[in-house]
């Protein structure tokens, strides 16, 4: 598995790099296709006036979106406003019902732990009945040994029952009671057994016989036996039972004590609580705080009562059960300590009710009487205890009286001796009980010292509370004096106190509700501010149109000056014309009527002036009424939040208020839509009466007049509409004042109303009250019910375990009734023998009966276990579940990450990785509960062998085990069905989880194309954003774009190629999963073999077991069913012998018991060898278990291959999903291709109008006189024409008025000229002449400018059919991509068409096969009919062969016959028969092998005749899986080409479009130049004329004479200058309209560059980002690599090292094992030898020793005696030192170390111990050189540098001392061998003294001190 795994993560390790390498070619891709948007948009910035119209018309879109949006976001948030709102009071709302909730809960558990305990108790009661009944049962008609040992049965088990938990002590008290009504019915027992002794005794006494005594003895002794065991075991018993009453007690006690010293404790809190509070000054609060902690001491002392209620019922009860339940005087005493008990609830009431600590004292000393009166009982309870005692002794002694005269009785009276000793341990034990009693009252004492401890802490505490009293004021005094007059009241105050909590309940209840109307009142107030929002924006709107009148009428002020003004030199002009005619009356005439309606002009003006005035008053009477409505608008507020804490339901209120409000908003707009509609018309009557004007400044003073006229019918028109304006106002008066009127009306509505919400809320009140009763009263039911349905359910089980223990009880009783036959008649002649055959028959039965009840517990075992499992299987489910929200979850996760398409590929990844988890998961959750099946399995197994192992057990009981074998063949069949069930589950299982990865792909994708449309939206949101900059940022901006387009073109080529790569690799990669998928198909059909397979052979062995199971059982009930038969007649045989034989068949019972007991031993071992038999069939069944294990493994591993291929497919589909959606991205692109090219036509219609407007506007410049008529037509046309044309004439006014100044400049210039006409006449004519040939010069270039114009216009028509001819080939364009679609789509229904056939086909294939193998079915029977048939006429051919064969004998045979040899021809007849009998027999034989063959033959025909079809069927899927792919693929190519050459069509279109506009541009650029040469022209004439004039006044005398000739010729000049002067304003309006237009284009473009700024900074930002995240993940799996790479050859190298060290520990292992005996005694023996030169005085000393620590003879020793004696130390020196020259150098000696010789052998010889524990020998070269040597290397140098002989010795041990042997043990540190001191005194010293070579091995280090010498501890070596 490991290696399975391994391979498993490598390989997602490559297919996850690959993924990251085919994500940073999409990354790739995506930036390039950014780039080329963005490309794209800095084309469309190069476009020109055309684009910038469209911009503009989308601009305008985008704008009243964007106040739709606006106002769409305050709607949205006023609703996030309210809806939060809802959301606070929902959340207190739920807060308040939480807490509710957990006090219902509370009071739940309460309730639910009362049940519980009364459930306890009818429990208790329901067995205590089970016993009684049973004990009755039992009692009825048995013996009374039997009856005790049911009893004694039955207190075990409720002993064990009682103590099975010991939480409880309400198991105590029951148990106790048990044992007491048991005790008290062996009482009663035995006082009948004393009466029927006493009978006897009597009638015994009467009768003189001895042989009916005789067996009355023997039974008695019987009985008398049986007694005394019982009597032990319930000594034991009660031993038992007495010393774990006395722990429990002591528990109790120590419990007890505890809460006292706690609730003491609280006492003391609660007195300084008290103080404290006494120092407080607030008498109220004091009081409530008092009341509250009275509150909680009266519930604690309630609790306390009911918990010391209790404890006194179970000290009554147990002490009801050990006195006698006869005597009444214990129920008298009860009562009392009842009543009692009831005097101290009414004195803890009573100390609940008092408020300070001075009661505290009465108190204590009322619970001091108390327990006085207790003790009082207690001992009055003693004494009638011993009198009790007495009468017991009275009762005993009682017998005692009674005298048997006879010898016989004597028995009797030892028999009662006994009986009375019984008496007497229940005396012990009554006295037992007596002395715990003493306890008890001991411990109540102390209780009662801890008592009137507290109440002299309290004494002491209250005297610190009066001085602290004292110390206070007056008001402390009276705050006491109420207190003493509340505690005659305090019953009143604890009724009050009901009063009060019921009161804080129902206010408890109106504070919700009114939290609730509070909640409500605080939404309608919000709704009602909102409301008054909208009228505060509804007036300000009003005042914006009010400025707006005031603008209006300022310039409607400033025109009026105007009109002065012209009105001012009107008049000059009249004075002048008046001097110079003054006798006209007509111009005086004129003057008047000039003079009249100036006046009534100047009338109007100040009319107009005061109206002004008025509507300003108006306006601020308007602001006062708006602030006065403000402020109420707060009053009402205000008396909103007044009524917040007294209103509930404020609908009816709402209602009105909103009406009202509807109402007056509703007369509001009418009002404001009229005053608008007014406004504008006033505005349109303005405009027309200064276009009037304008007309009339520009008319003749006839004209003027007419305009006067219509002036004042205006001004009339005017007056009259004030007055109406004025009515109107009075009427807004009128409305106000109604309006107040109405508010006033609903505020005194609302006040009723609230009168009214006040009574409701009462009534609601009340019915909350009923609803709340009724609910309680639900409440109770539902407990009620709910207690009955707990009954129903235990009473149910009661009745089961009835039945089951009465189905027992029958059992028992059959068995009790053979064995109380059997004792019947087997009793009056009843031997040893059968007495233990019956007590190991009763035996069995018992252990029968323990086998059975550890069968049910094991039962009982595994029924959890499977429980246990089925949650399991649950909580993998649930597990399931929260994996799947876990995936959902990372789901929402990613989609918030998906704002780029980057990310959103990424995040497929990620999914796809999840959902691979989740499969790993799912796998080895299915593994786990495979497991778990296996378990079950072996757990069915193991249930098997205990019960078979139980069967062979209870081989006596064969009935039972009968059914139990039948219950064990059923389990097994139903875990079998289980298993089965389980298997399907899990395939069901995995189907799910196909589905949902699928289902989880398919939402992926839908969430993705979700994203994607939003993304389009962001980005439509993001392009409608407006901003600002300047021109000149904007054209360095783009430059940079075209820079950075020229970049992104070469990216793109590039970026084409890839894709052309990538396009190659997919091919191929499709290619290698069409392989693949082939692959799985294999694998899968591999699959459902094997699983076929696996299922067949695993049934085989369930149905091979099961059969074995089945045989054994049958062999064991036959073997049951023998030994029943043996055990009936070993019973008939007893009884024979019983009934048949008299005194004298004792021999023979026993006889036959003998052969009995060995055939019992026979049957025991066939017995185990049926158990080993059946050991190891059970062997054989669990290695066929392990098979089958290790078969599931391999086909885990194979559906774990099956997944993986599932995964690749997974991803596949998940790759053409990928592809789809790249193709319908391409079709959207080319969408918005067709979109863009809409527009670009529009544009192009666009600049048609534009252009026919230009020409319209060049042809007015022709010269005509009728300018004024033109002019008027042109002023009708434009102000038919549309608004943006009314700006134009606007401008058109100004310049009309310009030209009034102007005119009457001229005019004044004529009257000039008139004057000096007679002067200047002749050379106004040369002047006149060269005017004309100037004119004519205009003329000549007006006509080359016009046919300047002709040519544009033909090259802006041609331009147009080019621009219509590529509209063409693009309308041509999008048709053929509309048929690709169409194609396309085609191509996608025959796609799912074919699906659908193939379906069908695949359908229809189907039910041929079903249809084939069904005829092929009856072409078999058919052919086997055949066969039959062919069969039977080949038989009856043989038949007939045979006849005629016979009939040629026959014939044959008579011609013998006739011959005459009969004989011969009878034998020849027989061996014809024998012959054509075995011919018979060979042609069956033959016949069947036939048919076998030829149905062999056809199964092998039609399996191969199917395995070919299935090829057939994979072959052909296999094409069309093939061909589909290929289609797909070309149709994929093509479109991809055809996109390619649409896009370079579209670039091709959009270079030739920005060539037209180029082109256009310089059109008009050209255009621009001749306007303004040709306004150069016109200053050159201005100029010209001023000179004109200049002369014209020098020659004033000569133009006298031509006047005439002169007044013509200037007016014809006037017009000729008013035409030029209007065409030059013309243009220049034009240009400069013309300019502001290019200006706003220029701002939108801004905007749009902005915009595509800030698109292209956030797309890099993603890129960065993007490429950021897909750099570290590359640096991350790099890493893992190398870490995996490092992990593996780290490891390669540990397991090198490991077995290194494995070599070098067994080489050392070797090495000790091979040294460790060696070395001892080599050394001992060198040393023995080496003693020989220490001095001869203790010599003989030293080698006893020695000799005996060698373990050398005596013998030897001696013999080395005498040669030391002899003189053979000489010689053994001298071999010695031949021998030892190589290790020790001999050196001279010196008289300085004579003395050493004198020295003690101990000495000498630790010496030479420290001498041969440094080995010189050069040491084994070793295979590991690198070891290093365990000791320092400091400690080789040598330490001694003063003699010179030292360093020469030591010299080979400094210089090897590197190359130590490092398998020897190291000498430590803290021991040196080689003292410094001993050294330099001795220097070379005696040969124990020199040093010992390396080659010698050492002693192991011991942990020795420093300060201790290697001598010292080389001493202590050898003592020990």
């Amino acid at each position: 598995m490991s290696s399975w795994l391994g391979s498993l993560s490598s390989g997602l390790g490559q297919s996850l790099g690959q993924v990251g390498g085919s994500l940073s070619s999409l990354t790739g891709q995506i930036s390039n296709f950014t780039k080329d948007m963005l490309l794209e948009g800095t084309e469309e910035v190069e476009a020109t006036t055309a684009e910038f119209q469209i911009s503009n018309s989308r601009m305008k879109e985008i704008e009243a979106i964007h106040t739709t949006l606006k106002a769409e976001n305050e709607r949205l948030k006023k609703l996030c406003s309210d809806l939060e709102e809802k959301h606070e009071a929902a959340e207190l709302q739920i807060k308040q019902q939480s807490a509710d909730y957990r006090n219902q809960l509370q009071q739940k558990e309460v309730e639910v732990s009362h049940l519980k305990a009364r459930q306890n108790a009818l429990q208790d009661q329901l067995q205590k009945l089970q016993t009684a009944a049973r004990s009755a049962h039992l009692e009825v008609g048995h013996l009374p040994s039997t009856t005790t040992s049911a009893s004694f049965v039955s207190g075990i088990s409720h002993h064990v029952s009682a103590f099975h938990g010991d939480d409880m002590d309400f198991g105590d008290i029951i148990w106790s009671q048990q044992e007491i009504n048991r005790l008290s019915d062996e009482v009663s027992r035995l006082e009948s057994e004393v009466g029927h002794w006493r009978r006897i005794a009597q009638s015994s006494k009467a009768q003189g016989t001895n042989s009916s005594d005789q067996s009355e003895i023997c039974k008695l002794q019987n009985a008398i036996k049986e007694l005394k065991q019982k009597l032990s075991q319930e000594i034991d018993d009660h031993q038992h039972e007495l010393s774990v009453l006395q722990d429990a007690h002591r528990h109790k006690l120590g419990e007890i004590s505890r809460r006292h010293r706690e609730e003491l404790g609280e006492y003391e809190e609660r007195i300084e609580e008290l103080e404290n509070l006494l120092h407080q000054e607030n008498e109220k609060e004091i009081l409530k705080k008092i009341q509250e902690l009275l509150n909680v001491e009266k519930s604690q002392i309630i609790q306390e009562c009911e918990r010391l209620k209790m404890e006194v019922s179970q000290f009554i009860t147990t002490e009801e059960g050990r006195i006698l339940p006869d005597n009444m005087s214990v129920k008298e005493e009860l009562l009392r300590l009842q009543r009692a008990l009831s005097d101290a609830q009414k004195e803890m009431m009573r100390l609940s009710s008092v408020n300070q600590g001075n009661s505290l004292t009465e108190d204590s000393l009322e619970l001091k009487k108390s327990l006085q009166i207790l003790k009082e009982e207690n001992s009055s309870l003693n004494q009638e205890k011993e009198e009790l005692q007495k009468e017991l002794l009275t009762f005993q002694n009682e017998p005692e009286a009674i005298k048997f005269p006879s010898t016989e009785d004597m028995n009797l009276k030892s028999e009662l001796n006994n009986l009375k000793i019984d008496l007497e341990t229940k005396k012990l034990e009554l006295n037992e009980s007596i002395a715990e009693k003493e306890t008890l009252i001991a411990e109540l004492e102390e209780l009662d010292r801890q008592n009137q401890e507290a109440t002299k802490h309290m004494i002491l505490m209250k005297d610190q509370l009066s001085k602290q009293q004292n110390e206070a004021d007056i008001i402390i005094n009276k705050l006491k004096q109420d207190v003493n007059d509340e505690k005659k009241r305090v019953s009143q105050l604890e009724n009050e106190k009901m009063k009060i909590t019921k009161e804080l309940e129902v206010h408890k209840e109106k504070f919700s509700q009114r939290e609730v109307a509070l909640h409500d009142l605080n939404i309608n107030r919000q709704e009602l501010e909102d409301k008054i929002k909208d009228l505060i924006d509804q007036l300000d709107k009003s005042q914006e149109y009010i400025m707006n009148i005031k603008k209006e009428n300022s310039v409607l002020q400033e025109k009026i000056k105007q009109n002065e003004e012209d009105l001012f030199i009107t008049r000059n002009d009249l004075t002048k014309l008046l001097n110079q005619e003054p006798n006209s009356s007509f111009q005086n005439d004129l003057l008047k009527e000039k003079e009249t309606e100036i006046r009534n002009l100047n009338k109007h003006l100040s009319e107009m002036k005061e109206l002004n005035k008025h509507l300003e008053k108006t306006v601020f009477d308007v602001k006062m009424e708006n602030e006065k409505l403000v402020l109420a608008c707060e009053d009402i507020r205000q008396q909103l939040q007044e009524s917040v804490a007294i209103k509930n339901q404020v609908s009816l209120e709402k209602d009105t208020i909103i009406e009202a409000l509807r109402m007056e908003k509703g007369q509001l707009e009418v009002e404001l839509h009229q005053s608008e509609r007014r406004l504008l018309e006033q505005a349109h009557k303005y405009e027309q009466t200064i276009a009037e004007l304008s007309n009339a400044g520009k008319m003749n003073t006839s004209a003027l007049q007419l305009e006067h006229e219509c002036l004042i019918k205006l001004n009339q028109e005017r007056d009259f509409e004030i007055t109406k304006l004025k009515n109107k106002i009075e009427q807004m008066d009128g409305d106000h004042k109604e309006t107040k009127e109405i508010l006033t009306t609903s505020l005194a509505g609302q006040k009723e109303l609230t009168e009214l919400i006040k009574e409701k809320e009462m009534f609601i009140e009340q019915l909350q009250d009923n609803g709340l009763k009724l609910q309680r009263k639900l409440d109770a039911y539902i407990q009620i019910s709910e207690k009955n349905e707990i009954f129903r359910q235990t009473i149910e089980d009661k009745d089961k375990n009835l039945a089951v223990m009465k189905e027992e009880n029958n059992h028992l009783k059959e068995e009790l009734e053979r064995l109380r036959d059997q004792q019947s008649r087997s009793m009056p002649v009843a031997e040893p023998k059968t007495l233990d055959i019956i007590t190991e028959l009763e035996t069995e039965i018992t252990q029968l009966n323990v086998i059975k009840g550890n069968l049910e517990e094991e039962i009982k075992h595994y029924q959890k276990t499977i429980e246990d499992q089925n949650q399991k299987k649950m909580q993998l489910l649930q597990t399931l579940q929260e994996q799947k929200k876990e995936i959902d979850e990372f789901k929402s996760q990613h989609e918030q990450m998906n704002i780029t398409h980057t990310q959103l590929f990424l995040e497929k990844d990620e999914e796809i990785k999840n959902l691979q988890k989740t499969i790993n998961q799912i796998k080895t959750q299915l593994h786990e509960e495979r497991q778990d099946i296996q378990t079950e399995t072996s757990d069915i197994f193991q249930e098997t062998k205990v019960q078979t192992l139980n069967v062979e057990n209870g081989n006596e009981k064969h009935d039972l085990s009968k059914a139990e074998i039948e219950r064990l063949v059923k389990g097994i069949k139903e875990r079998e069905m289980e298993i089965k069930l389980l298997n399907e589950k899990n395939v069901s299982l995995t189907r799910q989880i196909d589905q949902l990865s699928k289902d989880e792909v398919g939402k992926l994708t839908q969430i993705i194309q979700q994203k994607d449309l939003e993304i389009q939206a962001l980005h439509a949101r993001i392009s409608s954003a407006s901003y600002m900059q300047d021109v000149v940022y904007l054209q360095q901006q783009l430059q940079t774009y075209i820079m950075e387009r020229e970049q992104l073109l070469s990216v793109l080529n590039e970026k084409t190629r890839e894709n052309s790569q990538i396009k190659t690799e997919y091919h191929k990669i499709v290619d290698i999963v069409a392989a693949k998928e082939a692959a799985l198909l294999k694998l899968q059909d591999e699959n459902q073999k094997l699983t076929s397979r696996f299922e067949s052979t695993g049934q085989d062995m369930f149905k091979e077991t099961i059969q074995n199971l089945s045989r054994i059982i049958r062999e064991k009930d036959i073997e049951i069913d023998a030994l029943s038969q043996k055990c009936q007649t070993l019973l008939t045989v007893l009884q024979t012998s019983d009934s048949g034989n008299g005194n004298m068949v004792g021999g023979v019972n026993s006889n036959q018991f003998e052969e009995l007991l060995q055939e019992r031993d026979k049957l025991k071992q066939q017995v185990k060898k049926m158990e080993e038999w059946k050991q190891q069939v059970i062997t054989t069944v669990q290695n066929m278990q392990h098979e089958s294990a290790q078969l599931q493994e391999e086909l885990h591993k194979l559906q774990a291959q099956v997944l993986v291929d599932s995964d690749n497919n997974s991803k596949l589909q998940a790759d053409y999903n990928g592809l789809i959606q790249s193709y319908e991205q391409n079709e959207t692109k080319l969408k918005c291709f067709g979109q863009e090219l809409a527009q670009v036509q529009h544009s192009i219609g666009q600049l048609h109008n534009t252009k026919d407007l230009l020409l319209g506007k060049l042809d007015v410049v022709s010269p005509q006189l009728s300018i004024r008529s033109s002019v008027d037509r042109q002023s009708e046309v434009s102000n038919e024409a549309s608004k943006p044309l009314q700006q134009e004439l606007d401008q058109l006014r100004k310049i009309l008025q310009e030209k009034d100044a102007t005119i009457r400049t001229l005019q004044e210039n004529n009257h000039r000229l008139c004057d000096s006409v007679a002067a200047s006449s002749g050379l106004e004519r040369k002047e006149q002449e060269e005017i004309d040939s100037e004119i004519k010069q205009i003329k000549e270039k007006r006509d080359i400018l016009q046919k300047s114009l002709k040519e544009k216009d033909l090259l802006i028509k041609a331009k147009s059919d080019q621009l219509l001819s590529l509209n063409e080939n693009l309308t041509n364009k999008t048709n053929e991509n509309e048929l690709l679609k169409q194609a396309v789509t085609n191509l996608k229904e025959r796609t799912l068409i074919l699906e659908m056939d193939i379906h069908k086909l695949k359908e229809e294939n189907e039910k041929i096969v079903v249809m084939s193998r069904e005829k092929e079915t009856e072409f078999r029977a058919l052919q086997e009919t055949n066969m039959r048939i062919s069969m039977m006429l080949r038989e009856k051919e043989f038949e007939s062969n045979s006849m005629k064969e016979k009939a040629l004998a026959f014939e044959k045979l008579l011609k013998e016959k006739e011959q005459g040899n009969t004989g011969e021809l009878n034998q020849l007849l027989n061996e014809v028969k024998s012959m054509q009998d075995k011919a018979v027999k060979f042609q069956q034989e033959r016949d069947q092998v036939m048919v076998a063959l030829k149905q062999k033959q056809m199964e092998s025909s039609s399996l191969q005749n199917e395995v070919q079809h299935f090829r057939d069927k994979e072959s052909r899927l296999n094409q069309e899986l093939e061909r589909l792919r290929n289609h797909l693929l070309e149709t994929e190519d093509s479109y991809t080409r055809e996109a390619l050459a649409a896009e370079d069509r579209e670039a091709k279109l959009k270079k030739k479009i920005t060539i037209l506009e180029e082109k256009l541009v310089s059109s008009s650029n050209a255009v621009e130049n001749a306007s303004h040469q040709a306004s150069l022209q016109v200053e050159s004439l201005q100029e010209q004329l001023h000179v004109v004039s200049r002369q014209r006044d020098e020659t004033v005398l000569q133009l006298s004479v031509s006047q005439d000739q002169v007044k013509h010729y200037a007016l014809s000049l006037a017009n000729l200058q008013m035409v030029l002067e209007q065409f030059q304003q013309e243009e220049k309006a034009m240009y400069s309209a013309e300019l502001e237009k290019q200006k706003k284009e220029m701002t939108a473009w801004k905007r749009k560059a902005e915009n595509l700024e800030g698109q292209v900074t956030s797309l890099q930002e993603n890129l960065e980002e993007a490429n950021a995240a897909l750099d570290s993940a590359s640096r991350l799996t790099e890493q893992l690599d190398l870490k995996e790479e490092q992990i593996e050859e780290l490891k390669k190298q540990g397991v090198l090292r490991q077995e290194m060290l494995d070599d070098v520990q067994n080489k050392l292992m070797n090495l000790i094992n091979s040294t460790e005996g060696k070395v001892d005694k080599v050394l001992m023996r060198n040393l023995f030898v080496g003693h020989f030169h220490t001095p001869k005085n203790k010599r003989h000393e030293v080698l006893r020793l020695m000799g005996s620590i060698l373990g050398i003879k005596k013998e030897e020793m001696e013999q080395l005696l005498n040669e030391d004696q002899r003189g053979v130390t000489r010689w053994m020196a001298g071999w010695l030192g031949g021998g030892g020259s190589k290790s020790v150098p001999s050196t001279p000696l010196r008289p300085n170390q004579q003395s050493m010789f004198n020295s003690s052998f101990s000495e000498l010889f630790v010496k030479f111990l420290e001498t041969e524990s440094c080995p010189s020998l050069p040491p084994p070269k070793l295979s590991v050189h690198d070891m290093k040597p365990l000791d320092s290397p400091e400690r080789g140098k040598p330490t001694n540098t003063a003699s010179g002989s030292l360093t020469d010795t030591k010299g080979s041990g400094t210089s090897r001392r590197p190359d130590v042997n490092p398998f020897l043990a190291p000498r430590s540190a803290a021991v040196p061998l080689i003292t410094p001191a001993v050294l330099g005194a001795g220097g070379a010293g005696h040969l124990l003294m020199k040093p010992i070579s390396d080659a010698l091995p050492t002693f192991t280090p011991l942990p020795v001190l420093p300060d201790n010498s290697a001598g010292a501890v080389l001493k202590d070596l050898l003592k020990q």
